[in-house]
């Protein structure tokens, strides 16, 4: 799925990256708790979330994502916007709750754990 098909699916805004949206991402995971996107997240090239601090973009960087969608209009720093802008990623904001996010992104197609719904 590209990254532009995420942004229509949950009417979200572009925050940054928006040269990028036409990259490919082929699995997401939704968390609050970074320390659990470090421990059980493999393969994930996307990550929604509603925790708004720099260690979500460093997080991300680290799992080698390319892009991060923030819910419930959470708005992501400014420091948070160069950290993004640095390493290439894409950020989002979306009005939808995570449940509501995950579970669009999902029916559409984009799975977890590395595998294809």
């Amino acid at each position: 799925m590209k990254i532009s098909e995420i942004k229509e699916l949950l009417k979200a805004e572009v925050v940054c990256g928006e040269e990028s949206l036409d990259r490919e991402v082929g699995s997401a995971c939704g968390s609050d708790m970074m320390s659990d996107v470090l421990a059980y997240v493999k393969d994930q090239a996307v990550l929604l979330t509603g925790l708004v601090n720099p260690q979500v973009v460093r997080t991300a960087e680290m799992m080698d994502m390319v892009c991060i969608v923030f819910v419930r209009s959470k708005c992501p720093t400014e420091e948070m916007i160069e950290l993004a802008t640095e390493h290439g990623m894409v950020l989002l904001k979306t009005q939808k709750r995570m449940y509501e996010a995950c579970g669009k992104l999902y029916a559409n197609g984009l799975g977890g754990n590395g595998e294809r719904k």
